[in-house]
C-alpha cells in the first residue's frame, strides 16, 4: 500500500464512525495544489545540476497551509502527499488554525558542501515564492533541514518582496533561529510533546514515569530530545537505534554522553565501542538493527521515518505502550495487530504534534512582534496537548474504537464543522 493511501485509510475509517458527508471526504482526499519545481543550482566545482522539490498543499479551510520541509534521497510525490494529509489532520486535532502542507527536495544533504546547500535552499525558495507565505503556506523544518535552512529560506523571501514586507516576513517559516525571529522551545517541541503525551498515559494508567523502559527508534532532533528529556525525569532509554546501527544496555544507556558523542560525530556509530560511561554491570553493546523490534520493553517510540513498524515486526515485538514520534511509522496492518493484542498506541497525529502548536506560537509571536518566556510557551504546549489527548479519550469512548479512529474522528469532526458553516464554493 502507498504511503497517501495508508493515510486515507485512517481517514476513511474515521469517517465512517461519524457518518461524514461523502462531499467533505472526497474533498480530504485529494490535496487541493500539488507543486513540483525542477530548479538548476551551480555546484561548487562549477557543474549545474538540476533539483526536483515539491510542494504539496492539502487543505486549508482552519488556516494557512502547514508543513516541513523534507531534504531526504527517498522524497517522493507519494511521500509528501501523505505527510500534507496527516498535517491537516493533526492542526485540526489539537485545535490551531491551519491547514496542511509538506514539501521537499529529493536529495541527500551529507552529499553537499554548506554553501552548496545554501544556494539549493534559496534557488528552491525562489522557485517555490508565488505559492508561499506567511498568511498562504508557511513551511518548518524536517528529516534533514533545522533552523539555519529556515533562516536561509526567510532571508531569500525577504529579499525577493518589496522593502515594506520585509519585516512582516519573519512568519514565513516556523523553526528559525532564536536570533533570527524563532520561538523559544521550537528545536525541542516535537520531542517534548511526545513527553508531554507520554506523562498524560501514565496519569491515565496510573503508571509511574520514572519505572518505564524505552526504545527509540531514531536519535535525530525528535528521538535525540525526547532521550533527553525521559532520562532526565528516570526513565530507562535500554536500546536506541538510527541510520548508522543501534545500541542497547538494558541498565539503562548513558545519554547525556551519547547525544554529546552524536553532536560530534553525526550518529550513534562507533559509540558502544569507545566504551563511554560502561561500568561492569552497565555494559552499552553493539546489536543488530533487528533487536528494536525484539527487546522487551514498557514503551517503544518510532522517531524515524514511514512504515517503519512492518506486521513482520509487530510480532516479533513485546511492549505495553507505542508512542509514534514518526509520521505513519506504523503499517495499517501492523496497527490491527497491536489493536487485536491490547498494545496501546497514542498515534502521530497526537503524539508528534509538539512541533506545529510550538510552530503556531513562533508565528503568532512574529506577527504580534512581542515574544514569549520558556515557561508561557511550556504551559501552553503542555495544556494543548493535554486537552487534545482528553477530546480523544471520550471519542474512543464514545465511538468505542482505537486511538487512532478516534483522533481522527476528532479532526474530522472539526473540519467537518468548519464546511457545514462556510459551504462549498461556489
Amino acid at each position: 500500500m502507498k504511503l497517501f493511501e495508508a493515510a486515507l485509510s485512517h481517514c476513511h475509517k474515521a469517517a465512517e464512525l461519524i457518518n461524514l458527508n461523502d462531499d467533505y471526504l472526497a474533498i480530504l482526499s485529494e490535496p487541493q495544489n500539488e507543486i513540483i519545481v525542477n530548479f538548476p543550482v551551480r555546484m561548487d566545482d562549477g557543474v549545474l545540476k538540476v533539483f526536483t522539490g515539491y510542494r504539496i498543499q492539502h487543505n486549508n479551510i482552519l488556516g494557512p497551509y502547514k508543513g516541513g520541509l523534507r531534504f531526504h534521497p527517498a522524497v517522493d510525490l507519494d511521500e509528501v502527499k501523505a505527510l500534507a494529509a496527516w498535517m491537516t489532520f493533526k492542526s485540526a486535532l489539537v485545535g490551531i488554525p491551519f491547514g496542511g502542507a509538506k514539501g521537499g527536495v529529493t536529495i541527500n544533504p551529507a552529499d553537499y558542501s554548506s554553501e552548496e546547500m545554501r544556494r539549493i535552499v534559496r534557488r528552491f525558495t525562489h522557485a517555490l515564492s508565488y505559492n508561499i507565505g506567511p498568511d498562504h503556506d508557511i513551511p518548518a523544518p524536517d528529516v534533514g533541514t533545522n533552523s539555519q535552512t529556515m533562516d536561509w529560506i526567510m532571508d531569500t523571501y525577504a529579499n525577493t518582496n518589496a522593502p515594506s514586507a520585509r519585516q512582516s516576513v519573519k512568519g514565513i517559516v516556523t523553526g528559525k533561529s532564536v536570533e533570527c525571529g524563532g520561538s523559544k522551545s521550537r528545536e525541542a517541541a516535537t520531542g517534548q510533546g511526545v513527553l508531554y503525551n507520554l506523562r498524560h498515559w501514565c496519569g491515565q494508567h496510573g503508571v509511574a514515569l520514572d519505572t518505564l523502559s524505552i526504545g527509540i527508534q531514531g536519535m535525530g532532533n525528535v528521538g535525540g530530545h525526547f532521550a533527553r528529556l525521559a532520562y532526565d525525569e528516570g526513565c530507562k532509554i535500554i536500546i536506541a537505534g538510527d541510520h548508522h546501527g543501534t545500541i542497547k544496555n538494558l541498565n539503562g544507556l548513558p545519554i547525556p554522553e551519547l547525544l554529546e558523542w552524536i553532536k560530534k560525530h553525526g550518529s550513534i556509530e562507533g559509540f558502544a565501542e569507545a566504551g563511554i560511561a560502561n561500568t561492569e554491570n552497565a555494559k552499552t553493546e553493539l546489536v543488530e538493527d533487528e533487536a528494536l523490534f525484539t527487546t522487551p520493553m514498557d514503551v517503544f517510540v518510532p522517531a524515524a521515518l514511514e512504515n517503519q513498524i512492518t506486521i513482520e515486526r509487530a510480532k516479533k515485538m513485546h511492549c505495553r505502550l507505542i508512542i509514534e514520534a514518526a509520521n505513519g511509522p506504523t503499517t495499517p496492518e501492523a496497527d490491527r495487530y497491536f489493536n487485536d493484542q491490547g498494545v496501546e498506541i497514542i498515534p502521530d497525529i497526537l503524539a508528534n504534534s509538539g512541533g506545529v502548536i510550538v510552530s503556531y506560537f513562533e508565528w503568532l509571536q512574529n506577527r504580534s512582534a512581542h515574544y514569549w518566556s520558556n515557561d508561557d510557551i511550556q504551559e501552553k504546549l503542555r495544556d494543548l496537548l493535554w486537552s487534545a489527548y482528553d477530546e480523544v479519550l471520550l471519542s474512543r469512548n464514545r465511538l468505542k474504537c482505537t486511538n487512532r479512529e478516534a483522533a481522527y474522528a476528532v479532526a474530522l469532526e472539526r473540519l467537518r464543522e468548519v464546511y457545514d458553516r462556510r459551504g462549498i464554493f461556489p
